[in-house]
């Protein structure tokens, strides 16, 4: 099935509901994975294919790390990442720059503002504007260019489809998700996005998720689980279902992606067809919780309140999941 035909046909997944009404739907698709890899259970069509966006981001880490790119954990997890812009997550991505010989200006990701409010807020208090370093990527893009000079590779091409890291990227992404990349287009931030099928993006967490620590896969989920807020940051959901799950592995990503993968290898993904960010976290609690996973974290990463006159009258729901 093609993703447009998997996307128009997905399945009711949550309802948003005020004051007992139901106003709006939001369809989508959900997968829950073996850990050999097997699809346990699946909520519309896991096997077209998608983009994860910055879901992909974890499996994009480890090719970095078999170009021979050396980061400590909280760096690691922020090549990891999509940031929300506060100044740790800026003083790490300077770190990132300056010990492979490279500064702010050197990276070619799209400039903009901090992702986080308040963070956007404090930023253009000090009277900054749009900046590449700035945007949530540059965590990533400069993880790249380590990886480009680790491997003595051109880093001014490196967002080019055909630069070795970018074919290399491809083949990791392929490797972990246990099938081949299906189309590649241009992410929000100028890389390289790479299709694969919802049920692979659940598979490849499940690997990176139950790796062995001296792995390149266990040094990522290692390093995402014992730093999450450098992944997302300190007022972020996926951040909160880190640390709600023991041992979860987790990204989020644009147009409602969310991937999981636990210790034991079972990996989980959801795909909101309209790209809603509002469900997404919202069905991703509820996957977890029918797969068994108790935490009363997930209470709060599930708590999407539908508000009027400024107060809660109502919440997102997930919808037979």
């Amino acid at each position: 099935m093609s993703s447009v035909e998997a996307l128009s046909g997905a399945p009711v997944v949550a309802h948003v509901v005020r004051n007992g009404f139901v106003e709006s739907v939001h369809h989508g698709c959900a997968v829950l994975t073996a850990p050999d890899g097997a699809v346990v259970r699946q909520i519309g069509d896991a096997g077209a294919p998608c983009f994860p966006r910055s879901s992909n981001k974890p499996l994009q880490a480890v090719a970095m790390l078999k170009a021979g790119l050396q980061l400590n954990a909280p760096l690691l997890a922020l090549a990891s990442a999509s940031h929300s812009g506060e100044a740790f997550h800026l003083d790490g991505v300077r770190h990132i720059l300056a010990e492979h010989d490279f500064s702010p200006e050197d990276l070619q990701n799209t400039p903009d503002l901090p992702y986080d409010v308040q963070a956007r807020n404090d930023w253009l208090a000090a009277g900054h504007g749009p900046t590449s370093l700035a945007q949530n990527c540059s965590g990533k893009h400069a993880g790249m260019l380590g990886a480009c000079q680790a491997a003595g590779w051109d880093p001014s091409t490196y967002l080019d489809p055909a630069h070795p890291l970018q074919q290399s990227m491809e083949q990791t992404i392929s490797e972990i998700a246990g099938e081949q990349v299906s189309a590649t287009a241009v992410d929000g931030c100028g890389a390289p996005v790479m299709a694969i099928s919802l049920a692979g993006l659940a598979r490849a967490f499940g690997r990176i998720a139950a790796a062995d620590e001296a792995t390149h896969e266990g040094r990522v989920a290692h390093a995402i689980r014992a730093h999450p807020e450098y992944l997302g940051g300190t007022r972020r959901d996926v951040t909160a279902l880190i640390r709600a799950v023991p041992g979860a592995v987790a990204k989020d990503g644009a147009e409602a992606v969310y991937a999981v993968g636990l210790p034991d290898g079972r990996g989980f993904a959801v795909k909101i067809a309209d790209g809603s960010q509002r469900a997404r976290q919202v069905v991703m609690a509820a996957l977890l919780r029918s797969a068994g996973v108790d935490s009363p974290g997930l209470d709060e990463i599930a708590d999407v309140p539908v508000l009027g006159h400024g107060q809660p009258v109502g919440a997102v729901l997930p919808v037979a999941i």
